[in-house]
């Protein structure tokens, strides 16, 4: 096999491993319905380019009809290239809307110097795409959050906040006008920037407000790389443990009735016991493999799902 036939075969590998992991996700939790408008939220980095670009071929194929509109808030931080976007949007042929809003002098202004901007600034940023949305009649607003941004808001929740929580794949916006979803979720960020090298994006580096070396996500960040690296299987085991939650085993009386529990109850997960030793589930430790047809996905008989994964009927027109 010749060097450039084994690289396309990694190159079809990578996009059918993501595919699958993002066709995964949405079906899971109900992203994406017939007749929906996706606002997809374009920042000009690497996981919002493979987020459009992976629902695009989704578009193409899925049983199901929707819309993508690709959204970009251009915050006004000096040196922005404000025309990197348009014209990659316009070059693949996806309708899209520059929003022009300067958050930035708002940040500069509230923020101490030297003092870190991001939280205030994503604020900013999310309630001016939500006020959009609804401007624009979009169902569903996808962010570009991936698996890694998900563990890594559970350990800053968890060192920083006192809070055993993280970032849903799903879920109702802070106004409650909107449904927030996050295509990604499943998706690890290393094949994201393998993606994005294949796929050439004009990445707009994200260094426009100055360094911010010690924001405490890059700490986190950096802690679970580094795991990563040296105990393989461990990232994908804490993810698992996202969808394997044991309110009687934590300490939550508000998720568990603690006070009220008597001897002889039958628990749903069982008693008292030290450690639970047990495979990684079967959903993660090989469903977005490689190798075989289309992955199944198990959804349960009360809830009707159409299958994005699955092809269009013939007779669609499509």
């Amino acid at each position: 096999m010749s060097k450039k036939t084994k690289q396309e075969l990694e190159n079809n590998k990578l996009n059918k491993r993501l595919r699958h992991a993002v066709g995964d996700a949405i079906n899971d939790f109900n992203m994406i319905e017939n007749g929906d408008k996706i606002m997809v939220c374009l920042s000009g980095g690497k996981d919002s380019y493979a987020l459009l670009d992976i629902l695009r071929q989704l578009q193409a194929s899925a049983p199901v009809d929707f819309e993508l509109l690709a959204v970009n808030l251009d915050q006004k931080q000096p040196g922005f290239p404000e025309h990197v976007l348009p014209e990659y949007l316009e070059s693949i042929g996806v309708p899209y809307k520059i929003i022009e809003e300067d958050t930035y002098s708002v940040v500069k202004r509230v923020i101490e110097e030297g003092k870190t901007t991001c939280s205030l600034c994503s604020r900013l940023r999310r309630g001016v795409l939500y006020r959009v949305a609804k401007e624009l009649g979009c169902t569903k607003i996808a962010l570009g959050h991936h698996r890694d941004d998900i563990l890594e808001t559970l350990f800053l929740n968890m060192f920083y906040g006192g809070k055993l929580k993280a970032m849903p794949p799903k879920l109702v916006s802070d106004n409650g006008e909107h449904i927030v979803i996050r295509p990604l979720a499943y998706v690890k960020e290393k094949d994201l920037a393998r993606y994005a090298e294949l796929k050439q994006f004009p990445i707009i580096p994200c260094n426009l407000c100055g360094s911010q070396p010690n924001l405490q996500r890059q700490v986190i960040k950096e802690m679970l790389q580094d795991w990563d690296k040296r105990f393989p299987g461990r990232i994908e085991s804490m993810f698992s443990s996202l969808q394997n939650v044991v309110p009687s085993h934590l300490a939550d009386t508000g998720l568990f009735d603690f006070a009220g529990l008597q001897r002889g109850q039958q628990l749903k997960h069982g008693g008292d016991t030290a450690f639970d030793k047990e495979s990684l589930p079967q959903q993660f430790s090989d469903r977005h493999s490689d190798e075989g047809g289309a992955i199944r996905v198990e959804i349960p008989p009360e809830r009707k799902v159409i299958n994005i994964l699955a092809s269009k009927p013939k007779n669609s027109g499509h």
